[in-house]
């Protein structure tokens, strides 16, 4: 873009776009948007020179500018990656179309039925950063829920977003679809972040997919509702009544099956009464994972026997932090109760499990914890869309309006009253 009216011109230009696209997706058959779908996964296994010269252009380009080599590796579209996006567009293909679904139809004594219908939102924005395979995840999931969006890719992955949206184009129109449903911002001016964010006639909700400065961002400027979730301190608790064998395997994955999702529990909260059996045990598998771990007295004492343990007092900052690291916050507790008021105060809202065998605890934290997903015996990485059945997810809410935890397809759909009736008329 030259100037900033060229910017305002061309993104006002992709708002009136999008609205008039979301009308006619709104209005498509499933059959059209899963035509769409599964050309889009032929084209993207079709296309792989094309999409492989623009996507070394994006890792050179990182390579040169000095990124960590594993932010550069989030760039990369390998065969493998490809492959697995392609795969991911035919699922989403084969699941049921939420769209135009009427449940909770009842009679009423007027003679008229009452229901809801599922509607699309309309077009949603969406802003993201480095994988560029999230384009092709959030095209896929507005074509088949019937809506439009505008994508506004990281900048360290400008080209490979370019590639990934022609073919997006390209399937849209094979399918009889508006190829404005999908929208690539094609600038890396910040300012587009501005404009999309304070835009409610262009777009209906904004999906910010990224660190916290860029979500703090888009909460603090938008003018249109914002689905999001800033930070993932997800907690792993374990009670007095564990399975303490379940309970290390379950926090080892919790913890270090990766570090940098939002997912992976950041806090371990034991209760005292098995912390001298279990807090030794887990320390040492921590310690073999070179995790640092970050304890209140209660756990550094018993921690201060395990080999090759990096162990630091916490501080009050450490139980509300997202390390996206190899480190970790433990906190001995002396009863549920304890447990539940310090995730409700140093929580982030997003995941939050407990391992136990004594079934009334269980449910107390399932009803207590005010999390977007709370768990009992399973590991905080299973909050993700595809693995709760969802196909694919936009993003994760931790809000309490509209969507809470993985958005996938209903997230991005909503519901309107019907009324069916034979010519019924009010009489009071």
């Amino acid at each position: 873009m030259d100037n900033a009216l060229d910017l305002n011109a061309t993104l006002t230009h992709m708002g009136y776009a999008a609205r008039a696209a979301s009308t006619r997706m709104a209005a498509s058959s499933t059959a059209a948007r899963n035509t769409a779908l599964l050309a889009l996964a032929r084209h993207l296994r079709e296309g792989g020179e094309a999409l492989h010269e623009a996507n070394q252009q994006d890792v050179d380009a990182a390579c040169a500018a000095g990124l960590a080599p594993p932010l550069v590796d989030r760039l990369r579209l390998t065969p493998a990656i490809i492959a697995t996006i392609a795969e991911g567009c035919e699922q989403i293909a084969a699941m049921p179309d939420p769209v135009g679904e009427i449940t909770e139809l009842k009679r009423r004594p007027s003679g008229i039925s009452v229901g809801r219908m599922r509607v699309p939102l309309g077009v949603f924005g969406m802003i993201y950063e480095s994988r560029p395979n999230v384009t092709i995840e959030a095209a896929a999931l507005a074509i088949k829920s019937a809506n439009a969006c505008i994508l506004r890719g990281g900048s360290e992955a400008f080209h490979s977003n370019q590639a990934l949206w022609a073919l997006v184009q390209a399937a849209l129109a094979e399918a009889g679809l508006p190829p404005e449903a999908v929208q690539l911002v094609p600038t890396t001016d910040r300012a587009a972040v501005g404009w999309l964010v304070a835009s409610p006639d262009a777009v209906d909700v904004i999906i910010p997919r990224g660190g916290k400065g860029l979500i703090e961002r888009v909460s603090r400027e938008a003018r249109v509702p914002v689905i999001k979730h800033l930070d993932g301190n997800c907690h792993i608790y374990v009670d007095a009544q564990a399975d303490l064998a379940l309970a290390l395997r379950v926090t080892e994955n919790a913890k270090t099956q990766k570090y940098s999702p939002c997912n992976a529990a950041e806090s371990l909260l034991v209760h005292a009464v098995v912390a001298a059996d279990f807090l030794p045990r887990m320390g040492a598998v921590f310690a073999s994972h070179g995790v640092e771990m970050r304890g209140d007295a209660a756990a550094l004492a018993a921690l201060r026997g395990v080999p090759n343990a990096r162990l630091l007092p916490a501080t009050e900052a450490d139980w509300a932090e997202e390390y996206l690291a190899p480190v970790i916050s433990i906190k001995v507790v002396d009863s549920l109760d304890d447990a539940i008021t310090h995730i409700n105060r140093y929580g982030s809202h997003h995941t939050d499990a407990i391992l136990t065998n004594h079934h009334p605890s269980a449910m107390r934290f399932l009803r207590e914890v005010d999390s977007a997903s709370v768990m009992v015996n399973a590991s905080t990485r299973f909050a993700d869309g595809f693995e709760y059945g969802l196909g694919a997810e936009i993003g994760i809410s931790t809000d309490k309006f509209h969507a809470r935890g993985p958005v996938g397809l209903e997230g991005l759909t909503s519901l309107k009253w019907v009324v069916l009736g034979q010519g019924e008329v009010r009489t009071a």
